[in-house]
């Protein structure tokens, strides 16, 4: 996975662009300033663009190519992240310790996801947010980038268990469209924003 990532990196353009998600960015604009932990940030446009904004940010991912494209990013903006190279899997989070984990496309088996979602919980500060976007199952219907397996996909049945202590402020499946390398997609998602209790 570790060479996966490293390769689809190994350019000098962002693979996926130096601008932020536009739902990411939409959810951050809303939230008062903190600390967020970013999961699977690869070239850092996500975690680079809420320094910009004033948020103290960690960043876990296990590309180190997109450690230093991240860095060199966050130069660029004149904002420090601390980018840290593991597998988010087995990396011991620090709990309550965030007002927002953000999660935008990062998928993992099925089977090992509540353990992971646990992880993201305890990190988060009481009143902390996550925002995740994730692919939807029906998006595998479609001639699209993303993930190929159906296990690596999401159902709102699957975030409701995981994330029922929240308080969900957004929880939809929607269809999108976008540009990928130049050519117009559409893709299904699921977008939730969830808050802990105090």
């Amino acid at each position: 996975m570790k060479e996966k990532w490293n390769y689809r990196y190994s350019t000098e353009e962002y693979f996926f662009g130096k601008e932020p998600n536009e739902f990411f960015k939409e959810q951050i604009d809303k939230l008062t300033l903190g600390r967020a932990l970013f999961i699977g940030d690869g070239e850092g446009r996500n975690s680079v663009y809420a320094a910009k904004l004033g948020w103290e940010v960690d960043c876990i991912d296990i590309s180190e190519v997109g450690k230093e494209k991240a860095g060199n990013l966050a130069k660029e903006n004149n904002v420090s992240i601390n980018y840290i190279v593991d597998d988010a899997l087995e990396y011991n989070f620090k709990t309550n310790s965030y007002d927002a984990v953000v999660v935008i496309y990062f998928h993992i088996d099925e089977e090992l996801r509540e353990k992971i979602h646990q992880k993201y919980l305890s990190a988060l500060k009481p009143n902390g947010t996550i925002i995740l976007l994730v692919y939807e199952k029906d998006h595998l219907s479609l001639n699209s980038n993303g993930p190929s397996s159906l296990e690596l996909l999401y159902s709102l049945d699957n975030i409701v268990e995981d994330f029922i202590d929240l308080e969900f402020d957004l929880l939809k499946k929607e269809k999108i469209s976008r540009i990928k390398n130049g050519v117009p997609q559409e893709a299904i998602v699921i977008k939730f924003v969830g808050r802990k209790d105090n």
